[in-house]
């Protein structure tokens, strides 16, 4: 079939299409955000995530910590786990993201050093309100461990 339209015309008109379609920036915006913004939220959901894990797992250590200098008093391992408990029950509130009744503590005499006393604890942090970020983003362990030694005895002895 022959065209009636000269073939320069025809160049120039498909110019014309490729430079509206590949030169128009009306929808830019729009379609980086459509990339971007899901990659950029499920980072900000892992930070905050493991910001209170981290933040629970700080707690659960300074908790250990503080009841080893809680217990300096007690003579007897039996006293100090009482001192422990005592401590743990009066304090709780003050530690953020922690249940007195997620927690294991053991307050005992050290097994391989007789001047030291050992607080070990063991929080159960499945009640934190991060686990459901575990279907895209990997996940610490659902028990915090920690623990503190202390010094029986002072120091000149």
């Amino acid at each position: 079939m022959i065209s009636l339209i000269p073939k320069k015309v025809l160049v120039l008109r498909d110019f014309r299409i490729r430079q509206n379609f590949f030169g128009n920036r009306t929808g830019t915006a729009a379609t980086e955000f459509a990339i971007v913004a899901p990659v950029f939220l499920l980072m900000i959901l892992g930070m905050l995530g493991f910001g209170i894990y981290l933040g629970a797992s700080h707690s659960v250590q300074q908790l250990a910590s503080d009841v080893a200098r809680a217990t300096i008093p007690g003579v007897t391992e039996k006293e100090r786990q009482e001192i422990a408990a005592n401590f743990i029950n009066l304090n709780i509130d003050s530690y953020a993201f922690l249940k007195a009744d997620n927690m294991k503590v053991d307050v005992k005499d050290s097994e391989t050093v007789s001047d030291l006393f050992v607080v070990e604890i063991q929080y159960d942090a499945s009640h934190l309100p991060i686990w459901g970020l575990a279907d895209f983003a990997p996940m610490p362990s659902k028990t915090i461990t920690a623990s503190s030694a202390i010094k029986t005895g002072g120091y000149g002895q």
